[in-house]
């Protein structure tokens, strides 16, 4: 191993990405494998959250399945973790990591509209080139790549955000 990866590595983490209360994979596994149960369900604009799928608001409120922000919540929920209920919660829920170091359960983000800050898209990564979402309304849960041209960030979630509900 090189001298600059074995200064990277301590515990498993790159020096400088991970924290203290980082949830590791386990956990992250745990969101992953909730989400991907989740497979064929509506997408549902304001749907769902910790307890599972549900009913939308607005253009969502015939439908029971998922919004994007839901099945992350949802998923983490599973795996005991608290992160938000919007995109802009989740976004706060944990520590930045490169795209390079994502595992299962860390969340992916999309600015999709340049005229608002962002994020309004979220997902939880299956593995390193994809993640499991709620798309948008007329689809369903599905695994899509996570490399796409707005993509803005990932985050592990962790039990001691502080930025969580605020």
């Amino acid at each position: 191993m090189p001298h600059s990866a074995a200064a990277a590595a301590v515990n498993g983490c790159p020096t400088g990405i991970c924290r203290p209360g980082l949830v590791r994979s386990g956990s992250g596994i745990i969101a992953a494998r909730a989400a991907m149960e989740m497979i064929g369900l509506p997408y549902s604009w304001g749907g769902g959250g910790v307890r599972g799928p549900g009913y939308g608001i607005g253009k969502g409120a015939k439908t029971w399945g998922f919004d994007c922000s839901g099945l992350s919540e949802y998923a983490w929920a599973r795996a005991g973790v608290p992160i938000g209920t919007t995109t802009q919660e989740q976004w706060r829920s944990g520590v930045r990591i490169e795209k390079e170091q994502v595992e299962p359960g860390d969340l992916v983000f999309y600015d999709n509209d340049s005229s608002s800050p962002g994020p309004e898209h979220v997902g939880l990564v299956v593995e390193t080139a994809r993640m499991v979402h709620a798309p948008y309304t007329g689809q369903f849960v599905r695994v899509d790549p996570l490399d796409r041209r707005t993509f803005m960030g990932a985050v592990r979630p962790s039990e001691s955000a502080a930025n969580v509900g605020s």
